[in-house]
């Protein structure tokens, strides 16, 4: 019975922050036919909790609750935190969006391909880190703005989608706020990647 209520209590938290995708403006008619996607990653507009806080405010709250904890582990989490974004959110994004397309569509997305037609901007607006206590867990949530450009000329949008609350959760435990998040992005690249292919294929 005990596990049963636990249950029914992560499935209402989940239902309560439930993953909502809408299509802002343009077609997605401009990708058949491409073989690679310029992908961009920006943090700049990026709060935290429902607060509202800035990137700089929440590293300081998380970096002085660490540091009461034990101290010297502020500077520990501080570099965790400085790598996760190259080391787990892009690449776990970019992994879901390139399990759909590649193998069906020959089409990659990548960061750092200058010469590619096309970019996709993918700018994190909103940041909630969840927690974890074993028993019960709240999972992270993760709101971006995607956005595809043309590469040459970054101010033409041709297509523009928002993603609010993405859910970031694993199977059993996770004590890291950076790799729940992690899973919010993969929830992110695998919910847009398959709003992308039915409206482009």
């Amino acid at each position: 019975m005990k596990n049963y209520l636990t249950f029914l209590l992560l499935c209402i938290a989940a239902s309560t922050f439930a993953q909502k995708m809408k299509i802002v403006q343009g077609e997605f008619d401009f990708l058949p036919g491409q073989k690679a996607v310029n992908v961009a990653f920006t943090y700049d507009n990026t709060t935290f909790y429902k607060e509202n806080m800035t990137e700089e405010e929440f590293i300081e709250k998380q970096y002085n609750e660490a540091e009461e904890k034990s101290k010297g582990s502020g500077n520990t989490w501080k570099k965790k935190w400085a790598a996760a974004k190259e080391t787990v959110w892009q690449p776990k994004f970019l992994e879901l969006m390139n399990r759909t397309f590649q193998d069906d569509h020959d089409l990659s997305f990548q960061e750092g391909l200058g010469d590619a037609k096309y970019t996709l901007i993918v700018d994190t607006t909103w940041l909630y880190p969840g927690w974890d206590a074993a028993v019960m867990k709240q999972p992270a949530k993760v709101s971006t703005n995607l956005k595809f450009v043309e590469t040459a000329n970054k101010d033409k949008v041709l297509a523009e989608v928002t993603s609010e609350n993405a859910p970031g959760d694993q199977w059993g435990s996770s004590f890291s706020n950076e790799d729940r998040m992690g899973e919010g992005y993969a929830k992110t690249g695998k919910s847009f990647a398959k709003l992308v292919e039915k409206k482009a294929f």
